[in-house]
């Protein structure tokens, strides 16, 4: 049995423990980050592939999380304009709809001034009786409002961070379960298993990270053996992909009487992507799939917006994730938070422990600067933050002129 030494041990391959594995071993900390399945193998690709700001989130008062996304969309495009481009959202508008056109304006307002946009095109009003936007839609939106997001490549981010943090001297092990973690001489003590040989190891570090996602409370139930409250809301997210129900490049923003939106975006030149549902979830998170209730869901709101209906057999593929939101006491799936909450754990002196809650693709760089901060707090400072500036391996290209590359890409 083997054993070695690291600053941080990290228990996640997701992309905040991806994330925060690069920022660190950046800064000079060494680092092993331990992931049980592949990388990006649950929540991380399992969301709508978007860089967004989260307009929707405007509606909860969660100005500081949709700030600060707003102002990562740019950051994360000039650190990888491979896997990540704008894209121009539609969002139908019928008078005595869902939401007053006042309230749409403010919201877009804010959406174009919060965050310091300097490349992205500002939000733009559509007479639908001209625009092409209007072609795959039914004849009573006459006028709509359009305004600026990204699409990311989800699993493609993560293995990037991952491939860094290893460039970079990290010890990245995929496919390794942590099977205990235990306090001793200040030391964290951390037993894991390769789950393909079977072979164990024993690390040491000094400071531990749970970013274990939707198991993060288990991890801190099992591993360490404590017996917390739950700080995590597993909230079920599915996704249906389709025949390609319109050309061109824009995506549609469809608003749903329970106050729900869905998204309906190009996927795969071939393909439109339609998503997401809200539904809490208490089974175990590997086992998760789309019901048939959020299937017919998904069906019924974008087909109140196509002219041509959706039917199952238009549908080619589905797939699901689990959201571990923190968990904020909101009474339904759908307003439960975004952000994310990064908890330090000193156990009396002892060796430290941060566990991370919460989080989205958009803001995931932020999160690992601030879980960065928490980790200078105990175990003291290395090095300054570095990643805005940075870019992912095979991103150090200029944000503009990437059609061509990226219609080669998806043909080879």
């Amino acid at each position: 049995m083997e054993k070695t030494a690291h600053d941080l041990f990290v228990i996640g391959g997701g992309i905040n423990g991806s994330g925060i594995a690069r920022d660190a071993v950046g800064r000079g900390y060494s680092v092993a980050l331990a992931e049980m399945n592949d990388f990006a193998s649950g929540t991380s690709s399992g969301a709508t592939k978007l860089i967004h700001g989260g307009l929707r989130y405007l509606e909860h008062y969660e100005f500081r999380l949709v700030r600060e996304s707003l102002m990562e969309r740019e950051v994360l495009w000039a650190m990888a304009p491979h896997i990540i481009w704008p894209m121009r959202f539609v969002l139908p508008y019928q008078k005595g709809g869902i939401r007053p056109a006042w309230l749409i304006r403010l919201g877009l307002f804010l959406y174009d001034h919060l965050g310091g946009r300097k490349l992205l095109p500002p939000t733009a009003v559509l007479d639908m009786r001209r625009d092409a936007a209007a072609k795959p839609l039914k004849a009573l939106f006459t006028k709509a409002f359009e305004y600026s997001d990204g699409w990311v490549d989800d699993a493609r981010m993560v293995v990037l961070n991952a491939r860094d943090a290893a460039d970079k001297g990290a010890l990245i092990m995929p496919r390794t379960k942590v099977v205990s973690a235990r306090r001793e001489n200040g030391l964290w003590t951390i037993e894991t298993v390769d789950t393909l040989s079977g072979r164990s190891q024993t690390h040491q570090a000094r400071m531990l990270v749970n970013a274990a996602g939707p198991w993060v409370d288990h991890v801190i139930r099992s591993a360490f053996g404590q017996n917390e409250a739950r700080h995590v809301r597993l909230v079920q997210g599915s996704h249906i992909v389709v025949k390609k129900k319109f050309d061109g490049p824009k995506a549609y923003f469809f608003q749903n009487p329970d106050n729900r939106i869905i998204f309906a975006i190009p996927y795969e030149d071939d393909f439109t992507l339609i998503g997401t549902t809200d539904r809490d979830y208490t089974g175990d998170p590997k086992d998760v799939r789309i019901s048939q209730e959020e299937t017919d869901y998904l069906c019924k709101a974008a087909s109140e917006y196509f002219k041509e209906p959706l039917k199952p057999s238009d549908i080619v593929w589905t797939y699901s994730a689990i959201r571990p939101l923190f968990n904020d006491g909101a009474s339904k799936a759908q307003e439960a938070t975004r952000d994310y909450v990064l908890k330090l754990d000193g156990a009396g002196g002892g060796a430290p422990l941060l566990n991370v809650f919460g989080g989205k693709l958009t803001t995931y760089r932020r999160l690992a600067e601030h879980a960065l901060e928490k980790i200078g707090e105990a175990i003291g400072v290395k090095g300054n933050p570095w990643t805005a500036n940075s870019h992912l391996p095979g991103g150090d290209f200029p944000v503009h002129g990437f059609e061509g590359w990226r219609r080669l890409n998806r043909l080879f």
